[in-house]
């Protein structure tokens, strides 16, 4: 009776049962961070490879496409992690910005920002095209979450891009933010990785704001404000180059 009254009081709160799931698991994530890996694979990292791996235990056990959604205890995880919360986490980050960093970024900054951004579109849109994706949408869609695995859905929301496409970009994006976090401080020291301006270059070129700040951390935690600087106006930029101009570009490639 007491694990009755306990699964059904989780599931009747998906809500906060999702939120108190998601705080165990990043808890979880900072500790192997910190005591297995000495700080080298940043909790976030750990964090998110955790996430995709019970997202498909949850969708093998359960025969459904939500991943743990399909699990009536974790359903608020769909809403956690669904359109609603992206979006509100899209505006927040834009009114957390303050426009005269950018200033402080310098042109060489606003310059990485725009050449990250159109390189990892253009390299995402290389990968849709290997994979037979020919329509401007699909290609556009995938192309913006090789940005980041936020312009990948707003992008394809936007085009009325199928929810399969939509799930491919959000991929792509985890895929580079997870790379990015854990490769971060092995090719510091070869890139000159040690230092303001480099870690502002190197947030407008890799543009994953979870990405960037996890990797600095794991190098040199000083630098996180400034790459999480430009990082942050990568994501904006690409939220309004990819559905229009990039997308205008490929219609005409493709057509």
């Amino acid at each position: 009776m007491l694990k009755e009254a306990i699964f059904s009081a989780l599931s009747n709160n998906s809500i906060i049962t999702a939120f108190l799931f998601v705080g165990v698991v990043t808890a979880l994530s900072y500790w192997i961070s910190n005591h297995m890996t000495n700080g080298k694979i940043h909790g976030s990292a750990i964090a998110i490879t955790i996430g995709l791996f019970l997202a498909y235990i949850g969708g093998y056990v359960s025969e459904g496409d939500k991943g743990l959604a399909d699990i009536s205890i974790f359903t608020g995880v769909g809403i956690l992690g669904g359109a609603m919360f992206r979006d509100f986490a899209i505006v927040a980050t834009a009114f957390g910005v303050d426009l005269k960093h950018l200033k402080n970024a310098g042109m060489i900054g606003a310059i990485s920002i725009i050449f990250g951004v159109i390189l990892s579109f253009i390299i995402g849109a290389i990968v849709a095209l290997m994979f037979g994706y020919d329509d401007a949408v699909s290609i556009t869609t995938i192309g913006a979450g090789a940005a980041t695995y936020i312009v990948g859905p707003v992008t394809g929301t936007a085009l009325s891009a199928s929810s399969e496409v939509i799930a491919l970009s959000v991929a792509v994006g985890l895929i580079k933010s997870i790379l990015v976090m854990i490769m971060t401080p092995f090719i510091a020291p070869y890139i000159k990785l040690d230092n303001a301006e480099s870690a502002m270059i190197f947030g407008g070129l890799m543009g994953t704001t979870s990405g960037v700040a996890g990797g600095l951390a794991a190098t040199d935690p000083e630098l996180v404000p400034y790459g999480a600087m430009t990082a942050t106006f990568y994501t904006g930029v690409g939220c309004l180059l990819a559905p229009s101009i990039l997308f205008l570009i490929v219609n005409t490639l493709i057509n």
